[in-house]
């Protein structure tokens, strides 16, 4: 008997057969809706691909990405204690926010001068590490000072591997104003790049940042796009003056938000590489590899059970060292809380460092290549990103389509669509719409008070110009408003605002509905009074004016509901419930048991948020007269 391979024993996989056991499992139920997801964009993902070529895909230069740590300390001496520890801690690149940058998020270095900036980097060898600047309107003057610091230490500027970060555009999109008309500060920009590079300086003077995009709420495309086209104005304002383009592209870096989307994130980092290829190409270059830099997301980051925020950064950094990011910022895991202390700041460290070190994600410069999922995502995002860029363009560009408001109104369609998705919980949020504790234990942050609102954006005199800034906005706010309100109840009574639980017949039939029911409320800091059941109204009723709640939910199966739902509802109002809900949505019943005096059903898909606000309101109003049953 012949011995043939363990596969050939089985027919050969084809997407058809896979779709045939696919429908035996769906039993009717819509394929589209129930395996096919969207990106914010619209973008299409499909459950199953097969294998594809790898498309030609500019990558990194070899080796791993630079863990990047962020320097923001205000006080100069803890800030240059943060930086030394970072790099004796594995690091190998510093991001300096200074203060009043929107990156610096409330705190950042306190540095006024060359001095200040020398006590900051004390210690600190910079011909060894990358340095990355992140001053929002202050980018010329922290240029300048970085100019300065070399001269002071005698060290030649072609030594740094240096990111200045200048991103005027970034500015206005973020604070909605600059010093200057484009047509006056494209030329001081010019004039900035000559200086330094008459100095030495052979790095990366501009930023394409894709941040305050992000944190607006805008889909990956978006974000693409707009980089594409701010990178492209900065190209074209070196060309202007006289710069070689080959030499022009250079100065030009890269700078988008990772987030715990592997699938997206990943994507998103290899289409930014063959956009810019792509522009490379149109104005007759030979591609090569632009510096491109990752911070996970802020608006992703929770301030309610923030350990999460250690999954989410590491996945976030995962994403973008595999989509090839040169360099990678964690944000620490307390970061939406204050400024955070050393431990946070090393776990942000150390997680990069298991990823490139014991994970060895870096040994691969393109590890999504031939992945047929990746592969098609790269494609369709960087198609979407490539006609946003283009409709920026058709609008004059990226700084006359943020002064007419055009990019803003669209990114806004995009970020209420992301808000209801988080309301209604389709973009769940662990820790806060997901999974509360309402007894979590504060974490622990430095006692460092923030730093005063940021300046003026420093591009030059002239006319200034101003446009509607792009909101910066975390995703959990809405939950947490809420969960704050209910810690401020606490702290003034000593006890939570209270939800009775009205389960009918046994645990095994109201558990689940009570389990979600108890869940959702916590996400807006309501505590949920829970029990073994009940086998009739009176005695739920009894129960509840025991408990001392305000509010009630009703809790059991379809057909208890049926039997006794109404009638329970019924009892639970007079017994003087404020508010009645029910778990669950039985469309049959609707009428009767809105008219019997349930005021909202919670169940999947339902507005949470709306649901939330109006139980905190109701349940924090003063006790009314209860009536007699």
């Amino acid at each position: 008997m012949e011995d043939k391979p363990l596969a050939d024993l089985f027919e050969p996989a084809s997407r058809g057969r896979w779709l045939g056991l696919v429908e035996g499992v769906l039993k009717g139920a819509d394929f589209e809706k129930r395996l096919v997801s969207r990106t914010a964009d619209g973008l299409r993902i499909e459950p199953l691909y097969g294998p594809a070529e790898p498309a030609a895909q500019p990558v990194r230069e070899p080796g791993p990405w630079r863990i990047a740590q962020r320097v923001d300390h205000p006080d100069l001496a803890a800030a240059n204690a943060q930086a030394l520890s970072d790099l004796d801690g594995g690091a190998d690149a510093l991001v300096l926010a200074f203060a009043g940058a929107p990156g610096a998020r409330g705190y950042g270095l306190n540095v006024a001068s060359v001095e200040d900036l020398d006590a900051a980097l004390k210690g600190v060898m910079l011909p060894l590490i990358n340095l990355r600047l992140d001053a929002g309107g202050r980018g010329l003057e922290a240029a300048r000072l970085v100019k300065a610091l070399a001269e002071r230490r005698g060290e030649d500027l072609s030594s740094y591997d240096l990111d200045l970060g200048i991103d005027p555009v970034g500015v206005l999109a973020a604070t909605g104003s600059l010093g200057a008309v484009w047509s006056e500060i494209a030329p001081r920009l010019a004039e900035t790049a000559a200086d330094l590079e008459t100095a030495g300086f052979t790095g990366r003077v501009f930023l394409a940042d894709g941040r305050p995009y992000h944190e607006a709420g805008a889909g990956e495309a978006a974000e693409l796009g707009a980089v594409l086209a701010t990178a492209l104005t900065y190209l074209r304002a070196l060309e202007a003056a006289g710069h070689d383009l080959d030499t022009a592209r250079s100065r030009i870096a890269v700078l988008l938000a990772a987030d715990a989307d592997e699938f997206v994130t990943v994507a998103k980092f290899r289409a930014m590489r063959r956009l810019w290829a792509r522009v490379e190409q149109a104005c007759g270059l030979e591609p090569k590899p632009v510096r491109l830099h990752a911070e996970t997301a802020w608006r992703m980051m929770t301030q309610r059970d923030p350990f999460v925020n250690i999954l989410r950064t590491g996945m976030a950094a995962a994403s973008a060292g595999m989509g090839g990011a040169d360099g990678v910022a964690v944000l620490p895991y307390t970061q939406a809380l204050g400024l955070p202390d050393a431990f946070a700041r090393r776990v942000a460290r150390n997680s990069q460092i298991v990823l490139i070190e014991e994970s060895h994600l870096a040994r691969v410069s393109d590890p999504a290549a031939g992945a047929g999922g990746f592969e098609a995502l790269t494609a369709e995002i960087a198609e979407a990103a490539w006609a946003a860029f283009q409709a920026i363009e058709a609008e004059g560009g990226i700084v006359a389509s943020l002064s007419i408001g055009k990019l803003q109104r669209r990114i806004e369609a995009v970020r209420e669509a992301r808000t209801k998705a988080v309301a209604n919980r389709r973009e769940a949020l662990t820790g806060a719409s997901e999974f509360p504790n309402l007894a979590e234990k504060p974490v622990t942050v430095l006692d460092v008070p923030r730093v005063p609102a940021p300046r003026s954006a420093n591009f030059g005199p002239g006319s200034a110009v101003a446009c509607d800034a792009l909101p910066s906005q975390r995703l959990a706010e809405p939950y947490e408003a809420l969960r704050d309100a209910s810690d401020a109840y606490h702290a003034k009574t000593g006890r939570r605002p209270t939800l009775f639980l009205a389960n009918l017949g046994s645990v095994a039939a109201f558990n689940a509905r009570a389990t979600f029911a108890a869940n959702a409320f916590a996400a807006g800091g309501i505590e949920a009074l829970s029990n073994d059941g009940f086998a009739d109204a009176d005695a739920a009723a009894a129960a509840f004016r025991e408990s001392g709640a305000s509010l009630a939910c009703i809790c059991s199966t379809d057909a208890i509901y049926t039997e006794r739902a109404v009638q329970t509802a019924e009892a639970l109002a007079r017994a003087g419930a404020g508010v009645i809900y029910l778990a669950g949505k039985p469309a049959d019943l609707t009428e009767p048991l809105k008219q019997a005096g349930v005021q909202a059903f919670l169940h999947v898909g339902c507005d949470l948020l709306t649901l939330l606000n109006g139980a905190l309101r109701a349940a924090l109003r003063p006790p009314s007269p209860q009536r007699t049953v």
